[in-house]
């Protein structure tokens, strides 16, 4: 039972006015509890009070802000300097600007929810522009495309639409946002000067044709005089024929002379190199055909200069044909000559090689290549020693000695019925077999150093050792290419060598080591020098320039090593 002192009091008795005397309890002390916890009461209310008017102050002022920056946004999309325009999946107008509906000719509200294809002008663009709408809403990205727009009094103009699926701000899915610009005026331009381009070429056609018409009428009346300035030099034939002859000779002799012989002069003390010195001297003093047969590159040319050398023929020339670099068509006539007129395009008469070395000696370089229907003509000059030349029936004498060489098996050719039996026994009076650097390998030595003078004077390096083990990979690689693959090792050697011993690629000497452990077949050296080259730039991460890329390691030229990069096929995406 609550007792007078312990009883709370009720929301009256604590709202009683102020003056009105207060109760007190048995021991007669007034309670002061209820007038301390209403002016509390009192107090936070006051204060709360504040909070929310400051509270609403502020979400004014933020109401204000937004309503002047929605403003500012609205006169920007309205008077922007393109339309534009959003719409839904089915191609409705949601929204246009100002700008929009000015290009149309209306006013929005009689654009929105209607179709845009209403102002399309043709069913081409309508479908263009329904393609475009799916296209953009495929791949979410911006697109562009150009349609015929019509305006509501009936205008055309060509408009340039880019719209985009996705709004990048508030990230809107399923709508198509486009600005729509027109370009009539730059599609006239573009059109005017297509135009003004055609009228150019045809009239540049026109004069081309006028031009070419008086050339050729030119070209007549040149043919006419050159008729008649020919009428006049018959009188001087044979004059002119000797004087031909010389000039010939004389430009010949000049080309020979300024030849870089291949493989300079005949170099070697081994016996097999010693048995073609002793064949060279039996058969040099004597007009007898000699045939020539080795591998490709073992020196066949320089043994006919050799031979030619030491010949009563020394004085007159010795000229060369190899029937490998000519079309089959070209040889008869580079061989025999021709008469002006002979075939198209013989404008000229030409002396043949065989009139060129008349007294002479003609070497005839790769004569397994010689067309069989050459072949009995080439017959007929060494038992008769005459020809005719093409276009002209007069009978041609010559007195030819004649050096012929292969690289082939002419008794297997015979076999396969590519070479006349009758020629081979003709040009085989006198065989000589040239040996291949590998069976010669005692001339190494005195071939690099040969080389390597020639080559100090051509590139202007000084050279002057050659280190042992250099010399021994040298001496135990196979050579394929014989004395010219020998050859270009060494030029390659003397150019990237930058002090005074010449350096061989170090790949190659590996390769060779190998080979001798393994007993595995050599690669040629050009596969060799590729592989070192693409195993420097896998190193160096493709890297070709700069102090760690692969020409300072390779120690050539950036511009070198990309040459040799193109030459050998060496690409970062092909490997």
């Amino acid at each position: 039972m609550n007792t007078p002192k312990n009883r709370k009091k009720s929301a009256p008795e604590l709202t009683q006015p102020a003056d009105k005397p207060a109760r007190t309890d048995n021991s007669g002390t007034r309670s002061l509890l209820s007038e301390i916890e209403m002016k509390r009461l009192v107090q936070e209310l006051e204060v709360h009070q504040v909070e929310l008017e400051m509270q609403n102050e502020e979400l004014r002022q933020a109401q204000e802000a937004l309503e002047a920056s929605r403003n500012a946004y609205a006169e920007l999309y309205d008077f922007a300097p393109a339309g534009y325009f959003s719409f839904d999946q089915q191609g409705l107008i949601r929204s246009v600007n100002l700008t929009g509906a000015q290009l149309l000719g209306l006013e929005r509200e009689h654009l929105q929810g209607k179709p845009m294809s209403r102002w399309i002008a043709d069913a081409d663009g309508r479908k263009l522009f329904s393609k475009h709408c799916a296209e953009v809403l495929r791949r979410e990205e911006d697109d562009t495309c150009e349609i015929w727009l019509q305006k509501s009094d009936g205008i055309k103009f060509f408009a340039r639409l880019r719209s985009i699926a996705r709004d990048p701000v508030i990230g809107t899915h399923g709508v198509i946002r486009s600005i729509i610009t027109d370009v009539t005026e730059q599609a006239q331009m573009k059109i005017a000067l297509q135009n003004a381009h055609d009228e150019l070429e045809q009239k540049i056609t026109k004069r081309t044709r006028e031009l070419l018409m008086t050339n050729e009428r030119l070209v007549q009346e040149i043919a006419v005089r050159k008729d008649t300035e020919e009428s006049l030099r018959l009188a001087f034939m044979e004059i002119k024929l000797l004087q031909d002859r010389l000039l010939a000779e004389n430009i010949y002799l000049q080309h020979e002379a300024a030849r870089k012989f291949n493989f300079g002069e005949i170099i070697g003390q081994s016996s097999a190199i010693a048995q073609v010195f002793d064949k060279i001297e039996q058969i040099a003093s004597q007009n007898t055909t000699v045939l020539l047969q080795g591998e490709t590159g073992c020196g066949k040319g320089v043994v006919a200069r050799a031979i030619h050398a030491r010949s009563a023929r020394k004085d007159r020339p010795m000229v060369t044909i190899n029937c490998t670099a000519l079309p089959a068509n070209l040889i008869e006539s580079e061989l025999f000559g021709r008469e002006k007129g002979a075939f198209t395009g013989a404008s000229a008469r030409q002396m043949g090689r065989f009139e060129l070395a008349d007294g002479g000696t003609i070497f005839l370089d790769e004569i397994g290549e010689m067309p069989m229907e050459l072949q009995c003509k080439l017959l007929r000059v060494i038992q008769d020693g005459e020809f005719e030349r093409l276009g002209s029936p007069r009978t041609i004498k010559v007195d030819v000695r004649i050096i012929a060489a292969s690289n082939r098996k002419l008794e297997e050719e015979i076999k396969k019925g590519s070479f006349r039996e009758d020629l081979y026994y003709r040009l085989n009076v006198f065989p000589i077999t040239i040996p291949p650097l590998r069976a010669r390998k005692d001339d190494i030595r005195l071939l690099v150093n040969f080389f390597v003078a020639k080559f100090n004077k051509k590139i202007g390096k000084k050279i002057e050792t050659i280190p042992k083990e250099a010399l021994e990979a040298l001496e135990n690689y196979d050579w394929p290419g014989n004395v010219r693959e020998l050859e270009s090792v060494i030029e390659r050697a003397t150019i990237i060598s930058n002090g005074p011993s010449l350096r061989i690629l170090d790949q190659f000497n590996t390769s060779l080591k190998t080979s001798e452990t393994s007993g595995a077949d050599l690669k040629a050296l050009v596969d060799l020098e590729r592989d070192h080259i693409l195993n420097v730039l896998q190193k160096t991460n493709w890297r070709v320039e700069g102090k760690n890329g692969a020409a300072a390691i390779l120690d050539i030229n950036p511009s070198t090593l990309r040459a040799r990069m193109r030459k050998f096929g060496i690409n970062r995406n092909a490997i």
